[in-house]
């Protein structure tokens, strides 16, 4: 019997870095009714805050949402009134710097340089170093035609990890490449919510848009959890139906 339904976020609850939309809330809130539910991803908790936690409506069951940023090396609960950390993984300074100085010579080489970029590049996320090539606020239209069929970070995410083997290199989101400790990524990060819940991997479904080889949504399906691919957020309302109608 499944009891905890875990998504993806970006490309799958919500468009790129942006908040749910009501019909999505509205959806989870009606899902929260019937199960536990979890919310992975490589955004840091401002973005989970913004995206989620802020657009749920007042009848949803926050008790049974476990959001974990920065793929699951962060865990929030909510108790009371407000969301408390349940833990953090933070890279040390001589790790960051480390990475940074490797992406810094991963895009020279690997030659991968838009004319136009929107924001900062490099994000540190406490617990994970995130490579958005069009900048952290490029317009959503920019990102979706950049790198549609991953081409373009695979070879990044190629060229990174022989300068950086120790670490874990995955693509996320539609312009993004994470950086973890090694063996952090959505299985990892599943794992760890299996150990703060109580709840069995066998009793959890995995929802994403990225649910293929290279994709950082792959994990969850090595993992064994039974696992829904879709193509974007609609696809997701439709998954979402189907199950509060069978768990009802």
């Amino acid at each position: 019997m499944i009891s905890l339904i875990a998504f993806d976020l970006d490309g799958t609850l919500a468009e790129s870095k942006q908040p749910l939309k009501d019909t999505m809330g509205e959806a989870l809130a009606d899902l929260l009714a019937v199960a536990n539910v979890a919310v992975i991803s490589g955004g840091d908790w401002p973005q989970f805050q913004k995206q989620v936690a802020s657009r749920l409506p007042a009848r949803a069951d926050l008790k049974k949402l476990w959001l974990m940023p920065t793929t699951g090396t962060k865990l929030y609960t909510h108790k009371g009134s407000d969301w408390q950390v349940v833990y953090a993984e933070l890279f040390s300074d001589d790790e960051k710097t480390k990475i940074l100085e490797a992406f810094d010579a991963s895009l020279e080489a690997t030659g991968f340089k838009p004319e136009k970029t929107w924001g900062e590049r490099i994000e540190d996320r406490g617990s994970q170093i995130t490579f958005s090539a069009l900048g952290q606020e490029a317009p959503i239209a920019e990102k979706e035609h950049w790198d549609p069929d991953f081409a373009k970070r695979k070879v990044i995410q190629a060229d990174l990890r022989t300068r950086l083997p120790e670490l874990s290199i995955n693509m996320g989101g539609a312009t993004s490449i994470d950086i973890t400790q090694k063996g952090v990524d959505k299985a990892y990060g599943l794992k760890k919510l299996r150990d703060a819940s109580g709840i069995p991997l066998e009793q959890m479904m995995f929802i994403g848009d990225a649910i293929f080889p290279g994709g950082n949504d792959y994990p969850a399906k090595e993992l064994g959890l039974e696992t829904v691919r879709v193509k974007d957020p609609d696809g997701t309302l439709a998954a979402i139906a189907g199950i509060v109608a069978c768990l009802k």
